[in-house]
């Protein structure tokens, strides 16, 4: 197991970001979080195999239809196994 922590950039607040994110991690069986930052960009702590992590950041690249998606930096580390699901944090 893996786990990615990500900054998106671009036009990604206001536009039903984190909600899609939050399916599509559900969808592929990716756990973590995914929150606004004050500075406009969304961070998204995700846990699964390399597969499935490659499958969701393919996917949230993509985004919602009105978000842009002007860039992603990734890190990558050893999964915690500390979360049960993918969730949205305030």
């Amino acid at each position: 197991m893996k786990r990615i922590t990500a900054y998106i950039s671009g036009v990604v607040q206001g536009v039903g970001f984190r909600y899609f994110t939050r399916k599509v991690a559900k969808e592929m069986g990716v756990k973590g979080y995914v929150m606004n930052l004050s500075d406009g960009r969304v961070y998204i702590v995700a846990e699964g195999s390399e597969e499935q992590l490659e499958k969701f950041i393919s996917t949230v690249r993509q985004g919602p239809l009105h978000a842009i998606v002007k860039g992603i930096e990734i890190s990558e580390g050893e999964a915690t196994g500390e979360f049960e699901d993918f969730k949205i944090r305030y």
